[in-house]
């Protein structure tokens, strides 16, 4: 996962102790590198303290920034006094940078309210809230509303700033693949390019036969076949698969890897159902599974929403994503439903897993046609979900958020399942369906939410509802 890298503006106003603003600078810093998060910030021999009080710091800072903009993920404003408003919102203002802000104030300590110690942030981070509200700068704030630099809630407000950095840079001028059409039967799968364009996505598109034409021209001995398919059996149980299917999925993995590659693809949406196995033998899911376990996100049945909403997850999380159906009630448990996919979720989250073919599409073209799936159960564990969808009536990308379990209760199918605990269940299951989402959720083994809450919503602009049970 890469680095964040933030830049720090450090609040001063004259009047008040401006000695804090050089203690409280070292303080912030001092956190940021036992976190391993990179920063750029005023030196001390730039401005008083290497703070922003005056017109000419926060251009001083502003040119800072723009120098490194390539590199800054974020920005943090620390006020170890009452900083001055102005100064921090004109370095943002003319800094040109379009990223996440995260706002913290120094707390005071009863017992040093004199006029050599008192901070007075308390007070001041509402003047540099009411300027960024003025000056159209969106920002995000710490859980409390003065926290202490070495203490415990400002170190994990900072990992979920970094986390929600991670998100809107993943999603701001990313570049996906888009493999195939949309199956015929999949209208739930529609979704305009253009919106997503206006946020800084853009899809590649290739047609299926481009992909299978040059798959089948690859020779059975080429030296990138073989290292794939000896990556395939050393990541998945392939006992009883034909070796001419395991050929297959070797050949139309590298060639989906080189496709990536020259386009610069951060993650795929492949078409399945059911051209790949009519016209081409197997099924793309462990393929799919290989790619998501290694960070690279790949959605079935050309689900390009839902592909974002698994780098989104990945981006918060660090872990790899999955997309899933919600497939089934849990008996009379309302809060309880059964996850599932055929499928082409990535190793990590599984208890075990094995090679097996399409148990579904089987009746339809063949067993011999369907070998390729990955299946097993989920791990239990905590969960997060989301959907992204692009409401093309309204002009406007939406999306849902909200957390649950992963469970160890009993249930016995095929495919990739796993049974979900999520509190008022069906006030969400009313959501979706009234508000017209898919049936396709993206789901990862972590907290982060709230991450994606204030990613997708306050920076990207998204209509995103956090379902709290």
């Amino acid at each position: 996962m890469k680095q964040v890298t933030l830049g720090v503006i450090v609040g001063n106003r004259g009047f008040f102790p401006d000695h804090l603003c050089d203690s409280g600078r070292d303080e912030v810093l001092r956190v940021l590198d036992q976190l391993g998060i990179k920063y750029i910030t005023l030196a001390k021999e730039d401005t008083k303290f290497g703070s922003v009080e005056t017109f000419e710091d926060a251009l001083k800072c502003a040119k800072l920034f723009k120098e490194h903009r390539d590199e800054i993920d974020g920005v943090l404003v620390t006020l170890p006094n009452f900083g001055d408003e102005r100064g921090v919102a004109n370095a943002l203002r003319y800094s040109g940078l379009e990223v996440p802000v995260l706002v913290h104030a120094f707390p005071d300590e009863p017992t040093r309210m004199t006029v050599i110690d008192r901070r007075d942030a308390f007070c001041g981070k509402m003047s540099v809230c009411n300027n960024l509200v003025q000056y159209g700068i969106p920002f995000s704030l710490t859980r409390f509303h003065t926290e202490a630099p070495e203490s415990e809630p400002f170190r994990e407000d900072l990992k979920w700033f970094a986390a929600v950095c991670r998100v809107v840079r993943e999603l701001k001028n990313i570049r996906i693949g888009a493999i195939g059409a949309r199956p015929a039967a999949f209208n739930t799968v529609r979704y305009s390019e253009k919106l997503l364009e206006a946020s800084g996505i853009s899809v590649e598109p290739i047609d299926l036969s481009e992909i299978v034409g040059r798959a089948k021209r690859l020779r059975d001995d080429d030296p990138g076949v073989k290292e794939k398919l000896d990556a395939i059996r050393s990541y998945v149980d392939t006992k009883g698969v034909p070796e001419e299917s395991l050929l297959k999925m070797a050949k139309f993995g590298l060639v989906v890897e080189r496709w990536m590659q020259q386009n610069n693809l951060k993650g795929t949406a492949i078409q399945c159902w059911t051209s790949m196995e009519e016209f081409y033998g197997v099924v793309p899911c462990t393929i799919m599974s290989m790619m998501s376990n290694s960070l690279l996100p790949s959605a079935c049945e050309v689900d390009v929403p839902g592909l974002i909403g698994m780098l989104a997850l990945q981006a918060a999380s660090g872990k790899p994503s999955a997309l899933a159906d919600w497939n089934n009630n849990y008996g009379e448990e309302s809060d309880k439903a059964i996850l599932f996919h055929c499928s082409n979720l990535p190793k990590d989250m599984f208890c075990d897993i094995r090679m097996d073919y399409q148990a579904i599409i089987a009746g339809t073209v063949g067993k011999e046609n369907t070998y390729g799936t990955v299946v097993g159960r989920l791990k239990s564990s905590p969960v997060t979900f989301a959907r992204v969808t692009s409401d093309d009536r309204a002009g406007v990308i939406r999306a849902y958020v909200g957390e649950g379990t992963l469970t160890d209760d009993p249930v016995e199918t095929f495919g990739g399942y796993a049974v979900v605990e999520i509190p008022n269940l069906q006030g969400l299951l009313r959501y979706i369906c009234s508000s017209g989402f898919e049936h396709h959720v993206a789901i990862s083994m972590s907290r982060t939410a709230s991450v994606l809450e204030e990613a997708l919503g306050k920076y990207l602009g998204w209509s995103v509802y956090r379902h709290n049970g």
